[in-house]
């Protein structure tokens, strides 16, 4: 699989891995000044880049940096970012701090990690019965803690 960026800013940073066995491509912050995000708050964080994937059956998934959640409690306002393969927009990350203390965001910065993933696209049936199963309608907790 090949996937093409394009630099929307030119100060924007081309993700790549931190290492030859990462699982993300770092994403990095494209900023005019530093960004604080004060306890509590969000704040879209634009990375200057876009990007295709050379398939349709692929999905672009942005998910938190470990680091910047356990240490400081900065994460992803929407826990996974969904990038369709057909988006050619403006990528932004929405971060959000859960932390007690502001942090700042400054330009080049590590915030999220890409993970290029294959998805099932489906056909779509509709149907008045589903098959039984052992466990039924059972939800939320029915198979126990």
């Amino acid at each position: 699989m090949k996937l093409t960026f394009k630099k929307l800013d030119p100060r924007a940073i081309i993700p790549s891995r931190a290492t030859s066995g990462s699982a993300g491509l770092d994403l990095c912050a494209c900023l005019d000044a530093p960004v604080t995000i004060e306890a509590g708050e969000i704040k879209m964080i634009p990375l200057g880049i876009t990007a295709e994937p050379d398939r349709e059956d692929i999905a672009l998934l942005i998910y938190p940096r470990s680091g910047l959640s356990s240490k400081y409690g900065v994460s992803l306002a929407n826990c996974v970012g969904v990038v369709d393969s057909d988006y050619r927009g403006a990528w932004f990350v929405p971060l959000i701090n859960h932390g007690k203390e502001p942090f700042t965001v400054e330009h080049g910065m590590r915030i999220a990690q890409l993970i290029p993933t294959s998805i099932l696209m489906p056909e779509i049936e509709v149907s008045d019965q589903l098959s039984e199963t052992e466990r039924g309608a059972g939800g939320f907790g029915s198979s126990g803690i």
